[in-house]
């Protein structure tokens, strides 16, 4: 099955594009910082859920999963601090996208790690 046919990849996907928004109204001084940390984070878990797709075996899928879910963790900390920062003010959305990407990795997860 083609990776760009994986709800958990689409909504990936979606979620890349709703940080780079975010953070496009993050202070100039954060462009090498805080900034880049969430844009790279959120590109690496689509990236890694089409890597696992186009491996062969079970067990490397499941790993390219897992980071994926690790940098899943990432982007959320960095969601909550940018809040804390005082760069957005409403949150709640894209950490209900996360919650979602989050419960579509796991179920990838289960179904390839077993």
């Amino acid at each position: 099955m083609s990776h760009e046919r994986l709800e958990a990849w689409q909504e990936a996907m979606r979620l890349v594009k709703a940080v780079y928004q975010l953070t496009s109204s993050f202070p100039k001084e954060e462009i090498y910082g805080l900034t880049q940390q969430m844009r790279r984070a959120a590109v690496s878990i689509p990236s890694n859920i089409a890597e696992g797709a186009a491996r062969d075996g079970k067990k490397e899928y499941a790993y390219f999963v897992s980071i994926a879910r690790g940098s899943l963790s990432e982007l959320d900390t960095q969601i909550k601090i940018s809040k804390m920062l005082g760069y957005t003010e409403e949150i709640s959305d894209i950490i209900d996208l996360t919650g979602k990407v989050g419960r579509l990795l796991t179920g990838l997860y289960k179904k390839w790690s077993n």
